[in-house]
């Protein structure tokens, strides 16, 4: 584990805990790391889950399947995010979602009890879990709520508006890499690839935006947000 005290150091659920009280912290807590491989799947839905997955390599996409069968991508996950903490909350802590593996990952598995109850060592650290832990579901109100948001959007020039401010915003930079190809964006944003791809032409072709592969760069920000008025 000590490869990845610098990976769990950034997950929100270990905020202000000192690295060096990490290794301590993940023995007391009793958490195991599963490996996978590409396209496997960790969980479906459907399936009881009494446990918080982080990511420790790779990266694992959340899926959302229609009653017609149909698949929507939700986010994807790199080292140090989190998963199931909002089902793990909930009374039948039952998914509604599927975790599939999209590169080769190396997971954290912290159960559920373990995190809002304190053990027999007399460890510090729980409230600081606890607390951790209630931040971690408010912001994810506030991203499930900017997904909502983006859904909503009709028009497709307003879809890749949102999308690329909004990751222009968590990189701090008009520059920016996203995780997502082509095919996996428009999944994303529930568009056709054909037509995004074709707007996204557009869009560079009247200098709003510049792009290769995953990089992008926000040439005009005040006509990108323009878009969304």
């Amino acid at each position: 584990m000590e490869n990845y005290i610098p990976v769990l150091k950034k997950c929100a659920l270990f905020r202000q805990i000192d690295e060096n009280d990490l290794g301590h912290l993940i023995k007391c807590l009793d958490a195991q790391v599963k490996s996978y491989h590409s396209d496997e799947y960790v969980f479906f839905t459907g399936d009881q889950i009494n446990y918080v997955g982080i990511v420790l390599s790779g990266m694992v996409q959340i899926i959302k399947e229609s009653v017609a069968g149909n698949k929507h991508i939700l986010a994807f996950l790199g080292p140090s995010h989190l998963f199931a903490e909002g089902i793990v909350c909930t009374v039948k802590r039952m998914s509604p979602v599927t975790v599939q593996v999209k590169e080769a990952a190396k997971i954290l598995f912290v159960p559920y009890e373990r995190i809002i109850k304190s053990c027999g060592n007399s460890c510090n650290f729980h409230i600081s879990l606890i607390q951790n832990m209630m931040v971690v579901l408010g912001e994810k109100n506030m991203n499930l709520n900017r997904k909502l948001e983006l859904l909503t959007l009709k028009g497709m020039r307003e879809k890749i508006a949102s999308f690329l401010l909004n990751e222009s915003a968590e990189n701090g930079s008009s520059m920016f890499q996203t995780m997502l190809n082509r095919t996996e964006m428009a999944d994303f944003l529930n568009v056709s690839r054909t037509s995004m791809c074709r707007e996204l032409g557009r869009m560079k072709e009247e200098g709003i935006i510049d792009y290769y592969g995953n990089s992008f760069k926000i040439l005009d920000k005040e006509e990108l947000s323009a878009s969304l008025e």
